[in-house]
């Protein structure tokens, strides 16, 4: 009996299972003709949607293979594992910001399409970057998925390129650069800003700050987001109130930014954090400060990063989905898809907290 119906374990994962061990042991061998859906319908009772859906997982998984018109066959798994693909991941930092998420999203991808991962962090450093380039062409590697680092754009193209003049193929993540045609994944970070801003202004503030990096090509689309927003609003922007950094991100270095905002709030009655780690320095600083958000001043973040202490107004990134759909990307390429690059923008929505007061009524 293949299906056990008293079991909680569900049917088509019963199903897969089986036929994997079908494979294993050698009943179904390799390049042998499977079972038709209806012919497995006979033989366990099962919906075909749920026969579809398990043998439609051990495709993804690299044991079965579709042939239009001819049915579904066993993969040759040596041969496989002789052409097995490694794909590298670089990001910044593993302990912490979005990259623990988008990290989590490509591992559990390349597990489900059973491909290996070297992971990679570069603290954000193009010497680090240069480094662990090295290492993964050395390891021959397929692809590598890249997070630019806080370096300058010619340094993080430099990276690129090195990998490119090997063929090996490459797909940014989070953080897009500007002038290049490749591959990338990432969100509408100008439309986040711009939706965010204009929520600050519905809600009364016309005299909003901003802290926000330019290093990256994505943090400098969130200022011009910011900035369109207060434009299109006829507000005028205020430069003794907007603070920009085009250096790696210091948590030492942005407190002193912050309190230094904080001193000027008679300035302004909200604050855009240009991202959740600068909004929860704004939290510590107005604590030490003897201030309260939101009664004396509002603040917004950016990412939505998972900040349990503080119930911070902010615009949520699909970290998770970013990582999977980077891995999906980077394997249509390896398996032979063309065409231009493809630059995939995910959607991100706001979350409205308890960061921002209403003014003016």
């Amino acid at each position: 009996m293949i299906i056990d119906r008293n079991s909680p374990i569900p049917k088509y994962f019963q199903l897969q299972t089986w036929l994997i061990e079908q494979i294993e042991m050698g009943v179904f061998n390799a390049n042998d003709k499977i079972p038709t859906e209806q012919e497995f319908k006979n033989l366990t009772g099962l919906a075909r949607a749920t026969i579809r859906q398990a043998i439609q997982n051990l495709v993804s998984m690299g044991y079965l293979l579709r042939k239009r018109r001819l049915g579904t066959f066993v993969i040759d798994q040596r041969r496989e594992k002789q052409h097995q693909t490694n794909i590298g991941l670089m990001i910044p930092d593993i302990r912490m910001g979005n990259a623990p998420e988008l990290a989590r999203g490509v591992e559990d991808e390349a597990a489900r399409t059973q491909h290996s991962l070297i992971l990679c962090s570069t603290d954000d450093l193009y010497v680090k970057a240069d480094f662990h380039a090295n290492r993964l062409i050395n390891s021959s590697i397929s692809g590598v998925i890249f997070i630019p680092t806080a370096a300058s754009d010619d340094k993080n193209y430099q990276i690129i390129e090195k990998f490119m003049r090997r063929n090996i193929l490459v797909v940014l993540a989070d953080r897009s650069l500007p002038q290049i045609d490749i591959d990338y994944v990432t969100t509408d970070n100008f439309e986040g800003a711009y939706r965010q801003t204009e929520y600050l202004i519905k809600k009364g503030h016309t005299r909003i700050g901003i802290v926000i990096s330019t290093t990256f090509n994505t943090m400098r689309l969130r200022l011009e987001g910011y900035k369109k927003a207060l434009a299109d609003y006829n507000i005028s922007v205020n430069a003794s109130i907007i603070i920009t950094d085009s250096l790696p991100y210091s948590e030492e270095r942005y407190m002193h930014y912050v309190t230094d905002l904080l001193k000027q709030r008679d300035k302004m009655t909200a604050i855009f954090a240009g991202h959740d780690r600068i909004a929860l320095l704004f939290y510590s600083a107005a604590k030490k400060m003897g201030l309260s958000i939101p009664d004396d001043i509002s603040i917004v973040g950016y990412d939505d990063l998972p900040l349990m202490t503080i119930k911070l107004t902010t615009t949520h990134q699909p970290f998770y989905e970013m990582g999977q759909e980077s891995m999906r990307l980077i394997l249509r390429r390896i398996r032979g898809e063309s065409g231009s690059p493809q630059q995939i923008v995910l959607k991100s929505f706001f979350v409205e907290r308890s960061s921002v007061l209403q003014v003016g009524k």
